[in-house]
């Protein structure tokens, strides 16, 4: 794993270089240019330009936690920065059906384009298909669609990204242990973005010789964290690393690793929440890093909505339409970066 991310940082390094360098010659070639040329669908210009106003349905699950919460905040201020977005808000629900009947309802409404964060996103992709096919783009947000079909463009977390991360700062940690205990605390089991953040974990544990000795699955709430950890912690005496997938459930594992009295090893969280990052920066605890699944998503999927309406595309990229797919990033935050992440961090 370590030759394979020196070889990509070395391309990365060299592309950059290159970009550099043609950014020097295309500055060159345009001096003497006239500038005063229309803006493109891709330019800066023509990417933040007023158009026809654009009507978008979004839909996303009940804010049970603060990482949803933080996403329909979001999702909801990015779309007032523009004059000519005209958002429609279903009400939050975790009941599939209901969120089935709130899509069917933008489809009779012809709204422009749906922004989707599915309660269950097998259970979505049929009736997200039947907008698709009434000529509404789709964006899929967070939990993907089990068709191709179901969305012009998706907008991801990286889950499995989140398990590499975790896992490579454990074997930083503590993989000169050959015997370190490795404990996981995961959401809910039967979503496949906890299966992919497992399965990264697991992957990137093997890198340093370790494996997952101790597991449980909560529900992403204090409740079920702190249900979940305490059992955990009655089956494993010794534990030298844990991974928690989410910073809320996250508090109610903290709070079961304090009754226990138990501090002999490190916790990695998981999402990025501000409570976690203040944590992280007194150094009074347990928890040393968390890794962030922004909570940006649907904000940006409402931008890119309104540029698939407009016909327009990204403004940082070559190509004159918006992507089909975008992972974002899964950065580990510790003590050492922590000032850099928390001001844009969310509050559970």
């Amino acid at each position: 794993m370590q030759t394979a991310r020196a070889s990509a940082r070395k391309r990365l390094l060299t592309t950059a270089a290159f970009i550099a360098a043609g950014g020097l010659v295309l500055t060159a070639c345009s001096s003497g240019e006239d500038s005063s040329s229309e803006p493109t669908n891709n330019s800066v210009e023509g990417n933040q330009s007023e158009g026809d106003t654009v009507v978008i349905g979004f839909s996303g699950p009940a804010a049970d936690h603060g990482w949803l919460g933080a996403i329909n905040s979001a999702a909801l201020a990015e779309a007032e920065k523009y004059p000519d977005i005209d958002l429609r808000v279903a009400e939050g629900t975790n009941d599939a059906n209901l969120q089935i009947s709130q899509v069917e309802q933008f489809i009779n409404d012809r709204v422009d384009a749906i922004v989707l964060l599915p309660t269950d996103g097998a259970a979505l992709t049929d009736v997200a298909t039947r907008a698709m096919e009434a000529g509404i783009p789709v964006v899929n947000v967070d939990r993907e669609f089990s068709s191709p079909f179901a969305a012009r463009t998706t907008v991801l977390g990286d889950n499995y990204g989140m398990g590499v991360s975790a896992g490579t700062y454990v074997c930083e940690q503590v993989g000169d242990q050959p015997d370190a205990v490795v404990a996981e605390v995961a959401g809910i089991d039967s979503l496949p973005l906890t299966q992919d953040r497992s399965q990264g974990f697991k992957d990137a544990l093997e890198s340093c010789g370790l494996d997952v000795t101790n597991r449980v699955a909560a529900d992403f709430t204090v409740q079920g964290g702190e249900a979940a950890a305490s059992q955990l912690l009655s089956a494993a005496p010794e534990i030298d690393a844990l991974w928690n997938h989410d910073d809320d459930q996250g508090i109610g594992v903290l709070a079961a690793i304090d009754a226990a009295g138990r501090d002999e090893f490190i916790m990695v969280g998981g999402a990025g929440s501000a409570n976690a990052m203040r944590e992280i920066q007194s150094g009074e605890g347990v928890l040393q890093a968390t890794i962030i699944y922004p909570h940006t998503q649907a904000a940006d999927g409402i931008r890119l909505a309104r540029l698939l309406v407009q016909d327009k595309a990204m403004s940082d990229l070559v190509e004159i339409e918006v992507p089909n797919r975008v992972v974002l990033n899964a950065p580990v935050v510790t003590s050492e970066n922590v000032e850099q992440f928390l001001p844009t961090a969310f509050e559970s």
